[in-house]
């Protein structure tokens, strides 16, 4: 059997076309393409604005930016997420905090959050950055009450989750990024992702100054805009207005992201085949599976199950081909961040989970025959 990673990127001739007709043309950044992607992207989620930007930390960075954190100010995230979702906030100057996670989806848990914000005056913590976790929709709806209440703004982190969703309490399907409950929403287009660009990132907003802000950060904080400029020398004239940073996408790679968002409702499909395959055989297993909901699209970047003798299992399966992987190690437990002051014991669930938490193979062109080797050396691995 062939290597089987945990993720892999799927790219075929209509990609290839794609990319080709961007490096032919006249613009390799800057481009048409970009902005096409943009309003294919925004188009797909629901949202009125969207910002192509290098990478998903980019588009984590730029959103605390257009929302003006500053040193002094708190932000609260999960410890179970890739680090970027909290080293974001230190490039703003601000004061990180952890929150840990429900037991069952491995999102924020808005309980414990709660218990935070009524530990402090109103208006102490300045953002919250949920996780749509392994591809599993945060309830940002419930979230969104929290933010009324206590006057935080959310920047949804939906790397996982392109094409996820959930009814909210009106019956309505939410998509991940459509902003009706999030001030901003961020992605992810790194190769093990729905969306393959090499690297990249998209930021959605409903919110005209934040999306407005977002164009001139990631350009240097400069603008051409006539309407807005202090001065105007003419046709090549510009005016840096604030302090922003080179985080643009190449034409090249937005070419790639448009073919690529057109097999985004296939891709969660098949990914949703597989998880049900690995959920129905491991069913009689002493294995926990992703929980399901019928109120969930879930968009399953990864596939994460809970096994005693993880270590074992891992290494037992990297014998065999099968290259598994976990996600994520507790953020706080990260030598940089316990040099802050975090510790094991700060949030049990989240060190729990990541005790026995180990992602499967999960992608769209996993095949059966693949898929049931994954499986069956699983089986055989605890049957012994």
């Amino acid at each position: 059997m062939n290597p089987i990673p945990y993720g892999k990127q799927y790219i075929d001739k209509q990609d290839e076309d794609a990319v080709l007709e961007a490096l032919r043309s006249d613009f390799m950044t800057q481009g048409p393409q970009i902005a096409k992607f943009e309003r294919d992207f925004a188009e797909k989620v629901g949202a009125k604005y969207a910002v192509a930007v290098s990478n998903g930390t980019a588009a984590l960075h730029l959103s605390l930016m257009a929302l003006g954190i500053k040193p002094g100010d708190k932000v609260i995230t999960t410890p179970i997420t890739f680090v970027a979702s909290a080293n974001c906030i230190l490039y703003c100057g601000a004061e990180v905090v952890f929150c840990d996670i429900d037991a069952e989806t491995f999102t924020l848990d808005l309980e414990k959050l709660k218990d935070i914000l009524e530990a402090s005056p109103k208006g102490t913590y300045k953002a919250v950055i949920p996780v749509d976790f392994a591809g599993y929709p945060c309830d940002t709806e419930m979230l969104s009450h929290l933010s009324a209440e206590f006057g935080f703004k959310i920047v949804e982190d939906a790397c996982h989750a392109p094409g996820g969703n959930f009814l909210d309490s009106k019956g309505n399907t939410q998509m991940c990024g459509n902003g009706i409950y999030s001030d901003l929403t961020v992605f992810s287009f790194h190769p093990v992702k729905h969306i393959a660009c090499g690297e990249g990132g998209m930021i959605t907003t409903n919110n005209l100054s934040l999306y407005q802000k977002l164009l001139d950060l990631r350009t240097h904080g400069i603008t051409k805009d006539p309407t807005i400029l202090e001065e105007n020398h003419g046709g090549w004239y510009y005016e840096m207005r604030d302090l922003g940073y080179n985080y643009r996408l190449t034409d090249m790679q937005a070419a790639l992201g448009i073919t690529q968002l057109a097999k985004l409702d296939s891709s969660v499909a098949k990914r949703n085949i597989i998880a049900q395959k690995y959920d129905a055989e491991f069913a009689e297993a002493n294995i926990v599976t992703p929980i399901r909901s019928s109120i969930i699209m879930h968009a399953f970047h990864l596939y994460v199950i809970q096994i005693k003798d993880r270590l074992g299992l891992y290494n037992h399966l990297r014998k065999n081909n099968i290259f598994t992987q976990v996600h994520y190690i507790p953020v706080h437990l990260q030598p940089y961040y316990k040099e802050k002051g975090w510790k094991k014991g700060d949030f049990p669930i989240a060190e729990s989970y990541y005790e026995k938490c180990l992602s499967l193979p999960m992608y769209p062109t996993l095949t059966e025959k693949e898929q049931y080797f994954v499986i069956n050396e699983i089986l055989s691995f605890y049957n012994k």
